[in-house]
């Protein structure tokens, strides 16, 4: 049962524009109650202008510990006291952790989220092809390094955007290489993908293309389209970090293909985990009561 909440209750929370979609505060309510923290978790929206002027603030009233989402994953590293090697390499941040001297750590638990379901299984010298080059890929890129994949493929459709990804990333993953494949959106499926496909061991799916959004633009698509999926290895895994609507069109395809699948709400599950455990000092946190929580206000 939750503790009452009072005068002494820790404010935890996720700074974002929108945050009213997210599923955070269902989770990580979730596992403080069972934790027995006398803590809350609750949505923070803060428009863009007002970054620094919340940050300050919520360190100012001894806020526990704060989640970063979009638009301020990049902007909010500048406010932060100091940022850990990991913060640094991906350019991103999506946790804060109160300083005891004051001020605020910044981390990334993005990646320790995506590696999750993966840490199951071997995958050094294996390879892996990602989808999209955004900020998402970055972290992606980052945590398939620390697995020591021996090849990663990042797969684009802008030739500037995919050379200014590669060289961010060249001092610290050797193994990236770069395939431009303009037909790569919605239900396009560009040959050159075929043989890259058929020999990956993981692809990983970091677009928006498939997700359920307000306008149904992207709704119902998929990354690849049949003919490309059908190029894969039964014994591949394929990851797609969206998790609305559940499982995605390409999930479903891969899934027909033999393959093993992943979404994006195990990484979302894995990565609040992983802050939880930074901001509450413990080393075990009910990761099946969160998955549990996020799933049930999911299927709200």
């Amino acid at each position: 049962m939750a503790t009452p909440i009072s005068a002494r209750t820790g404010l935890l929370g996720v700074l974002g524009d929108p945050v009213g979609h997210s599923l955070s505060p269902a989770m990580h309510n979730a596992a403080l109650a069972e934790l027995g923290l006398d803590w809350i978790y609750l949505g923070l929206p803060v428009q863009a202008g007002q970054l620094a002027a919340a940050v300050r603030g919520l360190e100012a009233i001894g806020c526990r510990g704060l989640n970063v989402t979009i638009p301020h994953k990049q902007a909010v590293a500048a406010l932060c006291t100091r940022l850990t090697p990991l913060a640094e390499r991906v350019g991103a941040v999506n946790t804060l952790v109160p300083l005891e001297g004051g001020g605020w750590l910044g981390t990334n638990t993005d990646v320790e989220g995506f590696l999750a379901p993966l840490r199951q299984q071997p995958w050094a010298g294996r390879r892996a092809v990602v989808l999209g080059n955004g900020g998402s890929a970055r972290a992606v890129v980052a945590a398939l390094v620390e697995l020591d994949l021996g090849s990663i493929t990042v797969v684009g459709r802008r030739a500037e955007s995919l050379d200014a990804f590669a060289a961010s990333c060249s001092d610290w993953a050797s193994q990236l290489a770069t395939r431009l494949t303009p037909g790569l959106s919605g239900e396009s499926s560009d040959p050159a993908l075929l043989e890259l496909l058929a020999a990956a061991d993981l692809v990983v799916n970091t677009t928006p293309v498939g997700m359920n959004d307000a306008v149904g633009i992207n709704s119902g698509l998929s990354p690849l389209a049949e003919q490309a999926c059908a190029a894969l290895q039964p014994a591949a895994t394929v990851y797609d970090l969206i998790y609305v609507p559940r499982p995605t069109r390409l999930l479903r395809l891969a899934t027909a293909r033999g393959c093993r699948s992943i979404d994006g709400l195990t990484m979302l599950v894995h990565q609040g985990a992983a802050a939880l455990q930074l901001w509450s000092g413990q080393n075990t946190v009910p990761v099946a009561t969160m998955t549990a929580a996020a799933e049930a206000a999911l299927a709200r």
